[in-house]
């Protein structure tokens, strides 16, 4: 048998028989069958093993910082400070824990299109029809296929009557596809366009076929999407990356500082164990233990701060990574668009009209060329006839499901029906004039004509109509005006001239430039319905009544969610499987696409121009249309390529690769597959666009404040550094204990880290362009930032210690005031870290998260101060009123320097904006 991969689009039926060695009559034989089914194994798609769940804990334990918390536990048990060694190792196994339900939720995308194989197969083996499993379906086998059918595997057709299938999913396509059986002229024709071929996973709406499977299983196209899926590893965002770095960057510190201690002390003829437990208690100051757990809880809640705003994050990291996003690749159909197919403009009698509303709903009406609204517009002769033909050449139906409506049937018949609603047509116009015949639309003619009843002779408020039969014509408008004679004009029935033909055209061309799909509406009156319904004597003599042109129209709120995007420096870019016309409308519209040195570029264009050449042009392109699953990933790393940070949205099975590709994949939650979503990082819960413009701003949000937990953090480990090490240097002794480094580092400091974690969303933040993906967690002075005010809190611990010393206070009340002071200076810090602005511009109570935080961590560091049982173990002793107040005196110094920095940073500012 020859290469399944062979291009059968291309082959007549007949070829592609002979190619697969089956027959068009009898089908495979059983011993075919079988042979095949061992040579190209079960129609299913393969998986890989995964990992095991030991390689995925295994993985949590490789983070440096996540080792450094496991050093400071080992510390911790060998000081026998029990109490301290669980909180750590709890942080640890939480960590993990998240970890590894986030990496199992990744393989959950291959499950989701297994899913969507057809169950059950009807197929002809050994000449006869029967049901198997659709596992069993093997290249060569004749199936067969219904309206209703769920497609079992990728196949040529062979036969096909008035046959549709719904490939939404698959290709983006918003109508479904009409089908035919002739070959076709290029191999290279976009899958969209293989209008011979159906494909597994998709669905048949309309008519019934009979095909030759040509690629089951993994060689099938959702197959391809399967394995692209698979070889497309998560990757770690750019916090992870940073915070690695950071990690090893604090570490490396930790061992300097430890070795130069240690070996300082030696050489001046200190005890060896006492060096050890200085190093010790440096190494542990040098470390800020809470933060890996304190940025888990911080991305925890921001995602169900998204989640108040409908996007349901999957991945944690991924909400730090929006904030980075400088692309949004987004899918057309269903993300930008409603995916519900609405008539937007009507021609009738020389006068173009525009249809308000919004989708199936049948609220809205027709509004003329000087933007007045028509009262009753069905009342209006050609109107009414345009309204009322449309509607009864029509087998959808509108319904109302709950508050929302909704179609049964084809969608572009829908938008008709809709049409009809919005114009004033009765509800039961089909009992009012009931069809008496029909000849069923199909390709090759590009027309469907129905027979009704009138009655009386007339149709409501129609005088021109006089015979008790009439039969409305629907199809494609050059097509059908080359079978009329006469047109509607002017209240009644005259001759079609060429002067009108012309000006048709000319409309109708306007219409699919505008990214319109078009249909016309022709009619011919009977005395009674042809006993033989030929299409050349019934779609003859035909009189044109008028014009319907319908899209996919853009959601409401997209237009301004993509201005809003442009001016926080992100790029919208579309990415769809429809015509190239009709994206480029739609991206024009939304403003996606602005002036002509901005590129459109369809799948074919884009297998032309290769790997180099579209790195060459990708900066410039705007809207990518009519392209495949292999196109969609193709882009997404073209983009990656040149430094962006891609988020990208879809909702189809065709989005799947291209959304796990991306740095951040957002699905939609009521049109988007299962596919999609498990690939997913996030799902947009009410399948809006701007949903994602605002989680990049959450993603900001959470990003800066990140940062201020870092920036919190970690200036007062330098507090702590200092003071440790600026009095071993000065040989003044060990200032601090680890079990007090530890109980600052996790207890006092964490609950004020975890506050600033829920600062509210900064203004302008969408005002400003995204962060580079180089860019360094301690961008903007942060790092000059953390070691001035780093230092500020060591000096005034240096200070306790060395007044205590100087009063000639036991090591105990020195080490004693020492904790105190850099405690309660560190929580008078979190102040400082909410804002480059002033406490008094922020508002001390806005957020009070922080308030409580600064409650709760004082009254927990006066409990460890004050109370007797708990005084012993963490080696303090009692305070008299002179210790308070120098402690009190000393630690509000942060907030004050803090409120002078930013006051004399505002005035340097004001005076360069005056010099200006």
């Amino acid at each position: 048998m020859a290469d399944s991969k062979e291009h059968h689009h291309v082959m007549t039926a007949a070829k592609t028989a002979d190619s697969l060695e089956t027959d068009l009559q009898q089908g495979l034989t059983s011993s075919q069958a079988a042979k095949r089914l061992r040579q190209f194994g079960p129609n299913e798609l393969k998986g890989d093993s995964g990992q095991s769940l030991f390689s995925l804990i295994a993985a949590q334990f490789q983070d440096v910082m996540v080792l450094i918390l496991i050093g400071a536990a080992v510390v911790s048990i060998l000081m026998g400070e029990v109490t301290d060694t669980i909180v750590i190792l709890a942080i640890v196994v939480l960590n993990a824990v998240i970890g590894v339900v986030q990496a199992n939720k990744a393989e959950d995308s291959l499950a989701a299109l297994k899913e969507m194989s057809a169950p059950q197969a009807v197929v002809r083996r050994d000449g006869t029809t029967q049901k198997i499993p659709a596992s069993e379906l093997v290249p060569g086998d004749l199936i067969y296929l219904e309206t209703g059918s769920g497609i079992p595997a990728d196949a040529r057709l062979v036969e096909a009557v008035n046959f549709r299938i719904d490939e939404a999913a698959l290709t983006g396509e918003s109508v479904p596809v009409e089908k035919t059986i002739e070959p076709l002229s290029s191999a290279n024709t976009p899958l969209g366009d293989r209008t011979n071929m159906v494909f597994s996973g998709t669905t048949s709406v309309y008519g019934r076929g009979a095909a030759l499977v040509t690629s089951t299983g993994m060689d099938t196209e959702i197959g391809q999407i399967a394995s692209m899926i698979q070889a497309a590893p998560w990757e770690i965002t750019p916090l992870q990356r940073k915070l690695d770095e950071l990690g090893k960057s604090l570490g490396s510190i930790a061992f300097v500082l430890v070795v130069l201690v240690f070996l300082t002390g030696l050489l001046r003829g200190e005890p060896a164990l006492d060096m050890l437990m200085i190093a010790i208690s440096l190494a542990v100051a040098a470390i800020p233990e809470g933060l890996p757990a304190i940025v888990t809880i911080v991305l925890a809640v921001g995602v169900r701060r998204m989640s108040r705003r409908q996007a349901v994050v999957r991945r944690l990291p991924a909400v730090e990574t929006l904030g980075t996003a400088d692309i949004i690749a987004s899918d057309k159909t269903g993300t930008l668009t409603q995916n519900e197919m609405t008539v937007t403009r009507i021609y009738v009698d020389n006068a173009n009209f525009n249809v308000s509303g919004h989708g199936y709903n049948p609220a809205g009406g027709l509004i003329d060329q000087n933007a007045n609204e028509l009262e009753e517009p069905a009342n209006y002769p050609h109107v009414g006839l345009l309204a009322h033909g449309f509607a009864l050449a029509n087998d959808a139906e509108l319904s109302l499901a709950g508050t929302e409506y909704e179609i049964i049937g084809d969608p572009t018949e829908g938008a008709l029906a809709v049409l009809g609603a919005k114009l004033g047509v009765s509800e039961d116009i089909k009992d009012h004039y009931p069809r008496l015949g029909e000849l069923s639309f199909d390709s090759q003619r590009k027309l469907m004509t129905t027979f009704h009843h009138v009655g009386n002779g007339r149709l409501d408020n129609i005088n021109s109509i006089q015979e008790p039969v009439i039969s409305f014509t629907k199809g494609a408008p050059d097509v059908l005006a080359a079978k009329c004679t006469h047109i509607y004009t002017e209240g009644k029935i005259a001759s079609f001239t060429e002067e009108e033909k012309q000006k048709l055209t000319a409309i109708n061309s306007d219409m699919a430039k505008a990214g319109l799909r078009v249909l016309g509406l022709a009619f011919r009156q009977w005395e009674a319905v042809p006993k033989v319904l030929d299409n050349g004597t019934v779609e003859s003599q035909l009189v044109f009544v008028g014009l319907a042109g319908m899209v996919d129209p853009p959601r409401p709120e997209v237009k301004a969610a993509v201005a809003t995007a442009k001016r926080a420096g992100l790029r919208p870019i579309m990415i769809t499987g429809d015509h190239k016309i009709t994206a480029t409308a739609i991206a024009e519209e939304l403003g996606i696409l602005e002036n002509a040195d901005q590129l459109v570029i369809s799948g074919e264009e884009l297998d032309t121009l290769g790997e180099d050449g579209l790195a060459a042009v990708i900066e410039n392109v705007r809207v990518f249309a009519r392209v495949s699953p292999e196109h969609k990933v193709q882009i997404v790393d073209a983009l990656k390529g040149k430094g962006h940070i891609v988020a990208v949205t879809g909702d189809g099975v065709n989005d799947a690769p291209a959304l796990k590709r991306a740095d951040i994949g957002a699905a939609m939650g009521i049109t988007g597959t299962d596919v999609a979503k498990e690939a997913a990082d996030m799902v947009l819960a009410d399948d809006n666009f701007a949903t994602i413009v605002a989680a990049i701003a959450e993603g900001r949000t959470i990003y800066a404040n990140i940062r201020k937990t870092v920036y919190y953090l970690l200036s007062c480990n330098v507090g702590e550094i200092v003071t440790i090490f600026m009095a071993i240097m000065l040989g003044w002794g060990r200032p601090l204990t680890a079990i007090q480094i530890l109980w600052i580092n996790l207890v006092t400091d964490g609950l004020p880290a975890l506050a600033l974690g829920m600062e509210p969303e900064e203004p302008g933040i969408m005002h400003r362009p995204p962060r580079g993906r180089t860019e360094g967690i301690f961008a903007g002075g942060m790092s000059y930032r953390i070691f001035l005010h780093g230092c500020l809190i060591g000096v005034l611990g240096l200070a306790a210690y060395y007044l205590s010393i100087k009063e000639g206070s036991s090591a105990a009340m020195a080490h004693t005031m020492t904790f105190a002071t850099v405690a309660f200076s560190q929580l008078f810090h979190g102040f400082n870290a909410r804002s480059n602005e002033s406490l008094f511009t922020v508002g001390l109570f806005s957020n009070k998260y922080l308030v409580l935080a600064f409650a709760v961590s004082s009254v927990l560091q006066l409990a460890v101060l004050i109370v007797p049982v708990l005084q012993p173990i963490f080696g303090v002793v009692p305070l008299d009123t002179f210790h308070w107040s120098t402690i009190m005196g000393l630690s509000v110094v942060p907030l004050v320097i803090g409120e002078l920095h930013k006051l004399g940073t505002r005035l340097k500012e004001a005076q360069g904006k005056t010099k200006v």
